[in-house]
């Protein structure tokens, strides 16, 4: 059993002729380059269909090379969009990284007002103790000039009383 095209003969132009016994005889036929550059006879090609079936794989090939193109494109658009997701979360890193010194800083700074807090507490005691020596101080002093104020009385009574005997 022969194949299909068994029938068709290249001669020496580049031309297909027709070797099969029921067709005339041979004749130089017109030939074309298909896409992907073999030569096939042209009115051969319409009669068994093959010019359908090439457009049809054309185009086949095209679409694949639009899928190809738009799975190019979705690697570059995920790609890009992990760049930005790794950027982000480099940001969010370092951000949590200052946060994290920030809360450092303020639990710190808490500590350090607690012990202002205390030290003044302190120094309110001290003044405090302060306030009530002083107030010792005055009720002794007053009680001294309590004293002194009474002694020069009874002296100055005393000094008149004297001149008075002395008169």
């Amino acid at each position: 059993m022969s194949g299909l095209l068994d029938r068709f003969k290249r001669d020496d132009d580049g031309g297909v002729k027709e070797m099969h016994p029921e067709y005339k005889e041979a004749e130089k036929v017109d030939t074309r380059k298909t896409p992907d550059h073999t030569r096939v006879a042209a009115g051969t090609t319409a009669s068994i269909g093959i010019d359908s079936l090439m457009n049809k794989r054309a185009k086949l090939e095209e679409s694949m090379d639009y899928v190809g193109l738009m799975i190019k494109n979705l690697k570059e658009k995920r790609t890009a969009l992990e760049k930005e997701v790794e950027d982000e979360s480099v940001d969010i890193k370092n951000l949590k990284e200052k946060l994290i010194k920030i809360k450092e800083y303020i639990e710190e700074e808490k500590k350090e007002i607690d012990n202002l807090t205390q030290k003044r507490s302190q120094v309110e005691k001290e003044v405090d103790e302060v306030s009530g020596i002083i107030g010792d101080l005055r009720t002794m002093l007053s009680g001294i000039d309590g004293v002194v104020n009474t002694e020069k009385d009874k002296i100055k009574s005393f000094k008149q009383a004297r001149q008075k005997m002395s008169q």
